[in-house]
This record gives structure tokens, sequence and C-alpha cells, in this order.
């Protein structure tokens, strides 16, 4: 079992502005974005750094000035072969002068990527994007049952799980109604998917099931990792049938795993542990269940009727939470429970 801090390391990376309470506010957010946003295609001669008051500006083709990003403003720099750091130690009058003797001319155009006033990215033709929004929307088709995690921290300021900015996206979902055995031991399913419109990083997925989440987002005692990411090539929508294949497999071994439980939960409450309490003390014993816990538990499932499996351990684990050590809660539950493998054909 692994520990897996991905959502830990979001969590203490985000400001306030760019968490979001849900997965619909935060759909709508990426929604918003994707129609407010321009795609231009110029020959990288027709690009210019404008200085304008104390900052740098991006010029197309005479077109209005148009703010950059610190991830832009990177890329540009990238693009010139110029260190960023040098670059802002000028002025910009200065830094302007050294765009116009840096940047190259070439044979193919640069992908602008901007909004109606700013530069969120400046990539090569064979850069290729997905759109955040995209990526939510299958999201939110196959993975119904999946909310964020509880909030981080403490208050309203803490981390949700769902996290937007300028140069990427991160989601943390769980699906706490998904319970399920494994070999003795409760865990739930859960996934990270994460993509970037302006090549700050992969688009990827990290499904898994785990058995708790802490106040940090830290997920402990994960299990059954999977694990894909791609570069925004040429086929980087494809991504997009691989995540949600990860996804339905999850859900199905979900499904099937719960139907399982509840075939095993049906038979308990149709098959008898014993034909007289003797034989069920007998049983109990066998299986490690004091003898005085065990009287007590025939006692209350005696008042809901026949002896059957599934009352003997509801009885056992009704009287089990009135214990006050934990570990022995614990110990009692788990033998109650190795009960219902005797339901199984």
């Amino acid at each position: 079992m692994q520990t897996l801090t991905k959502a830990h390391t979001e969590l203490f990376r985000r400001s306030p502005d760019e968490q979001f309470d849900s997965l619909v506010h935060l759909w709508q957010h990426c929604h918003n974005e994707k129609e407010a946003s321009v795609q231009h295609w110029p020959q990288p001669e027709n690009i210019r750094a404008h200085p304008h008051r104390q900052r740098l500006d991006l010029q197309l083709s005479g077109d209005a000035n148009l703010r950059m990003t610190d991830w832009s403003f990177g890329q540009l720099c990238s693009l010139a072969g110029v260190n960023r750091d040098t670059v802002n130690r000028l002025s910009p009058a200065t830094a302007a002068r050294v765009f116009d003797e840096t940047l190259s001319p070439g044979s193919k155009p640069l992908q602008v990527f901007a909004t109606e006033d700013s530069v969120r990215s400046i990539h090569g033709a064979s850069y290729t994007r997905l759109f955040n929004v995209d990526l939510l929307s299958m999201i939110r088709e196959f993975a119904t049952d999946f909310v964020p995690p509880q909030k981080a921290g403490d208050g309203d300021e803490g981390g949700t799980g769902l996290y937007c900015g300028e140069q990427d996206m991160f989601v943390f979902l769980i699906d706490p109604t998904g319970w399920i055995d494994i070999e003795g031991e409760a865990f739930a399913p859960g996934f990270f998917v994460w993509n970037s419109e302006v090549g700050r990083r992969t688009v990827g997925i990290q499904s898994f099931w785990f058995q708790a989440v802490c106040q940090n987002h830290i997920v402990w005692e994960a299990v059954d990792i999977v694990e894909f990411s791609r570069k925004h090539t040429a086929n980087v929508h494809e991504s997009l049938n691989e995540i949600r294949s990860i996804i339905e497999r999850l859900v199905s071994k979900r499904d099937e795993r719960r139907d399982g439980f509840a075939s095993v939960i049906k038979s308990a409450m149709q098959s008898k542990l014993g034909d007289c309490a003797d034989d069920v003390l007998k049983i109990l014993a066998q299986r490690g269940i004091t003898r005085r816990l065990a009287k007590d538990a025939l006692a209350i499932a005696r008042g809901h009727g026949a002896l059957t499996i599934f009352a003997v351990v509801d009885a056992i684990t009704s009287i089990s939470c009135q214990y006050a050590n934990a570990g022995q809660r614990s110990e009692v539950d788990a033998k109650a429970s190795a009960l219902l493998k005797l339901a199984i054909v």
C-alpha cells in the first residue's frame, strides 16, 4: 500500500482564487475561459515586445498590445534564447530591444493563445491544446458519484481539491459511498486528474483505492493504483478516451465489488448460523467470540426473529459500539465481519 501526496502538494501551492467549491463551478469557470480565448497564428517576425509603462507587452502584426502572463513571458524568453532573470533586470525599453535582436524569423507560424487583453501562452506549431472544460465534461458524464473530499485546513479557507489557475488545473475526487471490502479491509475509490491549456504540465489521471484521506489531503493506504499521462502533441485528444476508460474500469470494479458484497449480505440474511442456540454458541466460540459476548448477541438476535448469520453479526457489532476501547472494538468488528464468509456459497 502506498501514500499518495499529489493532492497534498497542490493544496499548499494554490492561492484562494484558484480554488473551487464544486465541480460545476470549476466546469463553468473553464467553459468561460475557453469561450473567451482566441488563438492567433503570427509569423515570428510579426511578433514584437513593446514597452508599456513599467512592463513589457506583446504586439501582434500591429494590433493592440497584449499583456503577458508570467508563463507566456517565460516562453517568449525561451523562444528568443535569453535568460528571463537577466531580462527582468532591464528597463522595459531595453528589454524590448533585446527581443527585437534575438527573436529569429522562421518558416512556421507560432501559436499565441490569448484572451481579449492578455497572452496566456506562446507555442510552436506542433503543440496541440486540450481544453480543461473538455476533460471536465467527460468526468461529469462518467464519474457521476464522485465528489471532492472534505475541505483541507480550518474553516472556509481550506483547500477544496478542485483547482484551476493561469497555468494548470488539478482535480481530486472520491466516491464517499463506494466503500467495499478488499481482503477484509475497507477501501473506497478515488482519482486525481490534471491538465494544462498552456503547456505547464501533461494531461493525466491517477486512479486508486484508499482507506483514508487526512485533513491535509494526503491519501493513505492506497492500492490498485493506475496512472496515465500524455504530452500535448498531435494525438493528445485521444487521452480523453484513455482517461474515460480508466474511470469506467474504476466504476465497474466498484459496482462489481459492491454488488458482490450486497449478494453476501442477502445470503447472510437468509442463512441460519445454526439450528439452535447451542450450535450458534459453538460456532461463535470456534471463531474467537467470547461466551459472554456470544450470549448477549444471541439474546439480541432472537428478538429480531431467526438466528441468521446477518442477525448475529449485526448484534455483535451493535454491542461492540458500546466498548470504550477502540482496539477492542476493532478486534470484535473484524471477528464479526469474518462470520459473513459463512454466507458465501
